[in-house]
């Protein structure tokens, strides 16, 4: 878990305006698969989203110097917020996710593969949650390890899954491979996207193996029909 400063979200937001998006392969790694993954729409997903039944005590912050203006949601079947996306390279040690890349690296995650080793960030798209706290508890409303998640950035629809944990305070995270799937900027200390993201995480879904992306798209195309069904 990082926690990102208001410069480095201002540097990023500049260079993502002066780049446009960026290349899948920029950074020289295979990408997790495409960026529209299943067979429901981006569209079709948002417009269910509209409005918010706010589920959270409270609302969180996007970064720590920021006000807490993002609540919590609740939907049929899902909760759901739309945040900024910083990067969490935590895990395995790989080529762009370590303590030379990343200031705020750590060597675990909350949720591990089948294996009991931590997650890989660079490879795996994961979302971070928020850790338990008076505002929400992500355990009581059906979110577990492992839980799909339907990334949205920029009419693109990636599907994740729940690999981490953050402060109990701060919303708006996600892997290196989420963000480098969503044409996101992946470095993890001057990447991210500063808003335009939304996250529906699937109520009582875990994808099994966790480490398993392909098997996260099969779950997360099934639940996001059913989502548009029931809401």
């Amino acid at each position: 878990m990082r926690l990102r400063t208001l410069t480095l979200a201002a540097a990023s937001g500049a260079a993502l305006l002066a780049a446009g998006v960026l290349p899948a392969n920029a950074s020289g790694n295979p990408a997790p698969a495409s960026a529209q993954e299943g067979s429901v729409s981006a569209a079709d997903l948002l417009a269910k989203v509209t409005s918010c039944s706010q589920i959270s005590n409270g609302k969180y912050k996007t970064d720590d110097e920021t006000s807490a203006t993002v609540p919590v949601c609740g939907k049929n079947g899902a909760v759901f917020w739309k945040a900024d996306m910083d990067i969490d390279c935590d895990g395995q040690r790989t080529t762009n996710c370590n303590e030379n890349r990343d200031p705020w690296y750590q060597d675990d995650t909350a949720f591990h593969q089948s294996d009991g080793k931590p997650l890989k960030a660079e490879s795996l798209p994961y979302v971070v949650v928020p850790s338990s706290s008076s505002i929400w508890n992500y355990s009581g409303a059906g979110i577990k390890g492992g839980g799909v998640v339907a990334v949205i950035y920029n009419n693109k629809v990636e599907y994740a899954v729940v690999g981490d944990t953050g402060p109990t305070k701060i919303i708006g995270e996600a892997s290196y491979a989420t963000a480098k799937a969503l044409g996101i900027d992946p470095d993890p200390a001057t990447g991210g996207a500063d808003s335009g993201v939304t996250y529906i995480l699937f109520k009582n879904s875990k994808v099994s193996p966790i480490e398993s992306h392909s098997a996260a798209v099969s779950l997360g195309d099934q639940l996001a029909k059913q989502f548009l069904a029931n809401n």
